[in-house]
């Protein structure tokens, strides 16, 4: 399907891919150009060697982070003050100070079972949690094998789920006299009305974008493969998970003790009687800040190192020979997330958790605002647009770092330039891609809700509780299924930046990848690179 170069004669009328432009021959002798000449960028490739150390101040401000909130935290517990509630003192005219009560009598704990709900409900999740692994399984396998079908099976029901749902919903309402007398005939219908204004919105999407359908299955479908081919990752993704909230457990137990931290102190009422009152010491809201930030830092930084360690391995696939797989590629991925491109890491937790701060800021006070100015909406636009410019600039920088083990700010202008020189757009990947896979878990999701809420009926005697019960299996079924998704998509937009490493030094690692990806629409923003390449080596 690649072409190395414009043919000659009856080839002209063939259809050429969108990505396959000809490539300058090489030669010896200087050629001319109505452009001034590129800088000549350096060979990318996969970093098999030892690697130096990337971004070393952000690793020590992170460790030293760590460190402060871990010896405060223990700080808090050796000097906290066990006696901390006000009501077992009274107030000692003699000493001036509150004195501890002689007989306290502990509160009673009353032990209550739990009930039928309760129980059915517990069951029910264990279960959802169980048969994920196989339901993720099985949906890979799908998406591996039979993509086309699993996609345009779905696409009817990202219409007909929301239509028959507003449909029932309407006349269980209109049947029900105590929802009927609640919300009138008139607001029953504007409701109804509204909902299928947006399903019609989405189908217009669908129609709008069936010309990328097709590409956007065979892109799904290269990336199922890869991720078989490296199953591993849904091991050791969760056990990563796992330690963060191991890493997070004596954080939320030290700022439970930090509370402790204070005396019980003599205050005059406003009647002029005194009164004991709990009198918490002045570094505790610094301490609860610091270990707010830390815990914050540390997972946005465990997301980032997720993406690393995705990156690494699906590209260490994709350099290997036909029919050969690396040995070791995810402890060597894990490896290089943790050790020498840990700085990287923890540069790019930082500016994410930065970016995700400013946007909670900016709709807290989006809520706060009743009815804001023209200057105000203007610098929420603004704010919106320069975080959604870092998460862009983000957005293939860690899989270019995992790649060749740079740092953050040299693998954002490489990862940059590799696409713009090679004419390929960072935008188009996630655009269709990530919609269809959600659109798949949502389908899928709904379908196990359905069939958990049918045998809550007839096996329990739940009642209109089982509705309930199966919400939450489907909150949790596609809590579980958009991590799939999360990973899907690290994987396709690794594989894109393989793809251009490919492009860029004129060879092909995988047929099947190029196949595929060659068909990619171009970035007409950008001109071409009129730097001399090698025709693709087969």
């Amino acid at each position: 399907m690649m072409s190395g170069g414009g043919g000659g004669g009856g080839e002209e009328d063939l259809p050429q891919p969108l990505l396959s432009k000809p490539y300058l021959p090489p030669s010896d002798e200087p050629t001319t150009s109505n452009y001034e000449s590129e800088p000549e960028y350096p060979l990318i490739t996969f970093n098999h060697g030892p690697r130096p150390f990337k971004d070393l101040p952000f690793l020590l401000l992170f460790a030293l982070l760590s460190l402060s909130t871990f010896a405060f935290g223990l700080f808090s517990v050796f000097h906290h003050n066990p006696h901390r509630d006000p009501s077992s003192f009274s107030y000692d005219p003699s000493s001036s100070s509150c004195a501890a009560l002689r007989s306290h009598s502990p509160n009673r704990i009353l032990e209550s079972q739990p009930s039928a709900l309760w129980k059915d409900l517990i069951w029910t999740l264990v279960i959802t949690l169980a048969l994920s692994a196989p339901i993720a399984l099985f949906l890979l396998w799908l998406l591996r094998r039979h993509a086309k079908q699993v996609v345009y099976g779905c696409l009817p029901f990202f219409v007909l789920a929301p239509a028959f749902f507003n449909v029932y919903w309407f006349v269980a309402c209109t049947m029900n006299s105590k929802c009927s007398a609640s919300f009138g005939l008139a607001y029953r219908i504007v409701v109804l009305v509204f909902v299928f204004v947006l399903i019609g919105i989405i189908g217009w999407i669908i129609v709008a974008n069936w010309h990328r359908i097709e590409l956007t299955i065979r892109i799904i479908g290269v990336a199922g493969e890869a991720l078989a081919r490296n199953l591993g990752l849904f091991g050791v993704l969760p056990l990563m998970t796992l330690g963060l909230l191991v890493y997070f457990a004596p954080v939320v137990v030290f700022m439970v003790y930090a509370r402790m931290n204070g005396r019980v102190l003599p205050r005059m009422g406003s009647s002029g009687l005194y009164n004991c009152v709990w009198k918490q010491d002045k570094w505790v809201p610094a301490y609860f800040a610091l270990a707010i930030l830390t815990m914050l830092w540390s997972a946005v930084a465990m997301v980032e190192a997720k993406v690393y360690v995705i990156s690494g391995t699906i590209a260490q696939w994709y350099f290997s020979k036909e029919d050969s797989r690396p040995g070791r590629s995810i402890r060597s991925s894990l490896r290089h997330a943790f050790g020498p491109s840990f700085g990287t890491v923890c540069f790019s937790g930082l500016i994410m958790a930065a970016v995700r701060l400013v946007r909670a800021a900016v709709d807290s006070a989006k809520r706060e605002d009743g009815t804001p100015g023209i200057v105000t909406l203007i610098l929420r636009c603004c704010v919106n647009f320069c975080m959604s410019a870092i998460d862009f600039l983000n957005k293939f920088t860690i899989n270019f770092a995992a790649i060749t083990g740079e740092s953050y700010c040299y693998s954002a202008m490489m990862s940059y330039e590799l696409l713009k020189r090679n004419l390929l757009s960072p935008v188009f990947v996630e655009t269709v891609s990530t919609r269809i896979l959600v659109g798949i878990i949502f389908v899928l999701s709904a379908v196990y809700a359905i069939v958990v809420c049918a045998v809550l009926k007839a096996v329990t005697a739940l009642g209109v509780d089982a509705y309930f019960v199966a919400a939450l299996a489907w909150a949790l079924l596609i809590l579980i299924l958009g991590f799939f998704v999360h990973v899907m998509d690290n994987v396709i937009d690794t594989i894109y930046v393989c793809y251009a490493i490919d492009r860029d030094k004129g060879e092909v690692c995988k047929h099947e990848v190029h196949e595929v990806y060659v068909c990619l629409p171009i970035s007409r923003c950008d001109r071409p690179s009129i730097a001399t390449r090698t025709p693709l080596n087969v």
